[in-house]
């Protein structure tokens, strides 16, 4: 199920006023939606598209990478011939999905922009983390937008209702009580998306009917996936990762929301958890929220 998503038209503004200088990339964590929205856009968007997933592809399409990202004229020719199709030059565009898995894409991304016969959108999660980018130079010619789980007012397009937040937005912006019967109605939704959450698998099985024991199943194997990710980062960092995104519940539970070390390990030090909370936040697992009391100091201090 394809749904309505914000982050659509900050990628048609990109096409428009890019003029093909540069590739979008769209980042975020698993399973909220990229590759979905990515390939939705190129359909409605573009005359044609090639779609590289780099969880799939087979070792020749790496190999063309590998060896002739230096003479584009036969990359092109071998890619046509490898994925059995061909494109129109500045109609077109091809959509690098999972680039993290294969960060030589991502390096080749500067002398395909300047070539310019297509367009390109990149999608990936944890493309930032030093494992991924650390052989690799990093290209300017990238355009990033960041994206998130779907939000109230997505949940509540996914469910038909275009009607409710804006009018939850006028009365915040005018400062005018809707009223006690529609108060109650707006938080019963409200509750609603919290109980199923932003993940476009469980929204769709929500729609679709499926029961809230369903819904979970479907969360559960997401944080399986997340789970599975914080320990290939921890192999070498003493599962230091896995103990902050597992105590973030907790930490949330505190009355005023803070971060405490102290809840991850009684003698707990930042600079042995830097890393791991950095992790966390890069990876878009958890959104990280500083807590600035004295702006003209640096936050560094």
């Amino acid at each position: 199920m394809v749904f309505k998503r914000k982050i659509y038209e900050k990628m048609k503004a990109w096409k428009e006023l890019s003029g093909g200088e540069s590739a979008l990339m769209i980042e975020g964590a698993r399973r909220i939606g990229k590759s979905t929205i990515a390939e939705t856009f190129v359909q409605n968007e573009y005359e044609d598209y090639i779609l590289l997933d780099f969880a799939k592809e087979k070792r020749e399409i790496l190999s063309n990478f590998e060896e002739n990202i230096g003479d584009l004229d036969t990359f092109f020719r071998n890619l046509f011939l490898l994925k059995g199709k061909s494109l129109r030059e500045k109609q077109s565009v091809i959509i690098f999905d999972e680039v993290q898995l294969f960060p030589l894409a991502r390096q080749a991304i500067k002398y395909l922009v300047a070539d310019g016969r297509y367009d390109y959108i990149e999608t990936g999660s944890l493309i930032s983390i030093k494992e991924n980018v650390k052989d690799i130079l990093i290209p300017s010619e990238e355009y990033k937008l960041k994206m998130y789980p779907m939000d109230f007012e997505e949940f509540l397009w996914a469910k038909g209702d275009e009607i409710t937040f804006p009018i939850v937005k006028e009365a915040f912006e005018k400062r005018k009580s809707l009223g006690e019967d529609i108060h109650r109605q707006v938080m019963q939704k409200f509750r609603t998306y919290m109980a199923v959450g932003g993940m476009p698998q469980a929204v769709s099985a929500f729609v679709n009917g499926r029961t809230y024991e369903e819904i979970d199943f479907v969360k559960r194997n997401i944080l399986d996936l997340y789970e599975d990710d914080l320990k290939k980062y921890d192999t070498n960092h003493k599962e230091r990762a896995s103990v902050v995104f597992k105590t973030i519940p907790e930490q949330l539970s505190n009355h005023n929301s803070h971060f405490k070390l102290a809840i991850l390990d009684k003698k707990a030090r930042y600079e042995r958890y830097v890393d791991a909370i950095d992790f966390v936040a890069e990876s878009m697992m958890g959104n990280a929220c500083i807590n600035v009391t004295a702006p003209e100091v640096a936050l560094e201090l």
